[in-house]
C-alpha cells in the first residue's frame, strides 16, 4: 500500500494485487484518513469485478456520509454498472476533478 498526500487528499494506491487484503487494511486504517478526501486506486489490478468494487461500498459510505469524497480508480470496468452512491473513475485526473466539483457543491451547501 503506498499513501500519498496531496493537499486535502489522501491517495491510497494498491500495490500488492490483494483486493480484500487492501480493503481490510483501508477499513483498519480509516480513522487516520477521515478528515480527508480519499482516492483508492486500484487501477493496478487487472481484471477487478464490480463485485469486488462493491465491496468498498459500506467504507464509501461511511466516509462520505462524513461530508468527504470518497472516489475509487479502476480501469477495465463498465463503469455504467456501478451503482450511483459509488464513484468510480477510470484515471487519477478525473479523481481529482471529481473532488474539487464535490468541495464546491459542498462550500455552496448542495
Amino acid at each position: 500500500m503506498k499513501v500519498e498526500q496531496k493537499g486535502h487528499t489522501v491517495i491510497i494506491k494498491d500495490t500488492q494485487g490483494d483486493v480484500k487484503a487492501f480493503l481490510d487494511k483501508i477499513t483498519a486504517e480509516h480513522n487516520n484518513y477521515k478528515e480527508q478526501n480519499i482516492i483508492l486506486d486500484v487501477s493496478q489490478d487487472n481484471g477487478i469485478s464490480l463485485d469486488v468494487l462493491l465491496s468498498f461500498l459500506p467504507l464509501s459510505n461511511k466516509h462520505r456520509k462524513a461530508k468527504k469524497s470518497f472516489v475509487m480508480v479502476a480501469s477495465d470496468i463498465e463503469y455504467s454498472d456501478v451503482p450511483d452512491e459509488m464513484v468510480v473513475v477510470p484515471t487519477l485526473l478525473e479523481a481529482h476533478d471529481i473532488i474539487e466539483m464535490e468541495e464546491i457543491e459542498r462550500d455552496l451547501g448542495f
